[in-house]
């Protein structure tokens, strides 16, 4: 990741703004008291010691320290020091503290605006936490594989199509998957230099995952692109790219936000791709421009 970017989504406040909205659902409903109350209000919890902060949300001193260090910190010190610089940056007018939902009443410009606000936020926080050593592995996979199979169902299975049609078109055989009878049968054909993907939010749907632990038995490369670094999914993976999403709300449900989050890591994938292969992907790009003009321009006869 560059500076400029680190900058933009890598300061701590932003850091602790994703891993709260990527990891609360894994959380005991306790944990989960505490991070919505340090995400909601972090310049308030700043000011909290530990025994203020257990006090608040009618948790134990031990809760606060294990969603600390579920979060990334040794300890509560380091946690309050991370809130004291996100509320920092909220006062300074770089983000707003608190996401409004999206009301039944709502006018249709306030519903663009919420959602413009909300799709921000998951972009950022998924740039954020984005390991970019694995990224560059997968992409290093990717460019040298002789075929690549991609598992998604649902919102997932539009993502794993988008993938695989940025692949196609730059020369690369791939081919993407929604129904588990087939990505299974094809998933115990690959082998040693082939790529499986899976696109999975929840990282539990077995539909993706049984395919997955196919394709990783017989020894191709796996690659998991989750909200849930440790959900079952990621017991099959190679290299895991995390997304972020924003909270589930009535009219905003999380396949909304999450493939949001999955289209930005499928980006980097295939513009990753691009680049190792550019002296034969940037001729595969224009033969297929060329083509799809041509189609066009047959069609106005």
């Amino acid at each position: 990741m560059t500076q400029d970017v680190k900058e933009i989504f890598g300061s701590p406040g932003g850091s602790l703004a994703a891993k709260v909205r990527t990891l609360a659902p894994s959380m005991t409903r306790s944990m989960q008291r505490v991070a919505e109350a340090v995400a909601n209000d972090p310049a308030g919890c700043a000011a909290l010691t530990v025994t203020g902060l257990a006090e608040l949300t009618g948790t134990s001193e031990a809760t606060v320290v294990r969603t600390a260090r579920l979060l990334g910190y040794p300890g509560y010190r380091d946690l309050r020091l991370a809130l004291a610089g996100l509320a920092a940056q909220q006062q300074s007018g770089r983000a707003p503290a608190i996401t409004t939902d999206i009301a039944v009443d709502d006018p249709i410009a306030d519903v663009v605006a919420k959602l413009a606000y909300e799709e921000q936020q998951t972009l950022a926080d998924t740039a954020a936490g984005l390991d970019t050593v694995q990224l560059g592995s997968a992409v290093t996979a990717l460019a040298a594989a002789r075929r690549t199979d991609v598992y998604g169902i649902g919102a997932s299975g539009l993502v794993a199509q988008d993938l695989t049609q940025k692949l196609l078109r730059i020369g690369l055989i791939a081919h993407a998957h929604s129904d588990p009878h087939l990505a299974v049968t094809n998933a115990v054909q690959l082998r040693s230099g082939d790529v499986a993907i899976a696109i999975t939010h929840s990282g539990s749907t077995g539909d993706v995952i049984e395919p997955l632990r196919a394709a990783f038995e017989h020894g191709a490369t796996t690659v998991a692109i989750t909200g849930r670094p440790d959900s079952p999914v990621t017991q099959y993976a190679d290299l895991v790219l995390t997304t972020s999403t924003s909270r589930e709300t009535e009219l905003r449900p999380a396949a909304m936000s999450s493939r949001t989050s999955q289209l930005l890591v499928v980006d980097c994938l295939f513009v990753g791709v691009a680049q190792r292969t550019y002296e034969t992907a940037a001729p595969a790009l224009a033969a297929s421009y060329e083509a799809l003009a041509h189609r066009h321009r047959s069609g106005s006869r």
